[in-house]
């Protein structure tokens, strides 16, 4: 195994860590912070002309103010599919719509609903560790295989280092992302 196989285990379990760390800011952004966010309702799936397609290609979604998310649809005949997936999506938020757009109106936040959103993150921020660590632990699985099959010891054993490194970076970022969730959501 020559050290080109070597750099691109430590790519693929890189680009791994990366998936984690994009689903995690993904997930993140579906968790209401009592703000208005179009982020909360972008990836929303309607039906448009017989296929899933996100409200944010059928309708342009802006903020009114701090607390209202406004989606005006380019098709009239599309306010009663996206009130519907609204609905459907349960995000606890009662679309109102008066023929030409849907307002969205973001209740304030408990502090016990706050609580929950905070306990959410962490536990979506548990669930991007395990597949950053699911990267490291493929990866270090490659590099035992290539030992095996002759790769020097010494190479091996450094590149398993730098993997931990960059694990340990990822880790890092996910604390960092969760930390900034927990403090936007607790915040009043």
């Amino acid at each position: 195994m020559d050290l080109s196989e070597i750099n691109l285990i430590f790519e693929i379990a890189e680009d791994g860590m990366k998936h984690a760390i994009e689903h995690l800011q993904n997930e993140l952004a579906k968790i209401r912070t009592g703000k208005a966010s179009g982020d909360l309702v972008n990836n929303i799936l309607v039906p448009y002309y017989g296929s899933p397609t996100q409200i944010s290609k059928v309708a342009n979604i802006s903020m009114a103010d701090a607390r209202t998310i406004v989606i005006q649809p380019w098709e009239k005949n599309m306010l009663g599919p996206i009130e519907k997936a609204i609905f459907e999506a349960a995000l606890g938020i009662t679309p109102q719509n008066d023929g030409q757009i849907i307002r969205l109106s973001i209740p304030p936040l408990t502090e016990e609903r706050r609580k929950d959103l905070a306990k959410k993150a962490k536990h979506v921020g548990e669930e991007s560790k395990v597949g950053v660590r699911s990267a490291r632990r493929e990866a270090m699985e490659d590099l035992k295989k290539a030992i095996k099959n002759g790769l020097a010891e010494d190479i091996g054993k450094k590149k398993e280092e730098d993997i931990q490194v960059l694990t340990n970076r990822f880790i890092e970022k996910v604390d960092k992302f969760i930390e900034i969730k927990e403090k936007e959501i607790l915040t009043v």
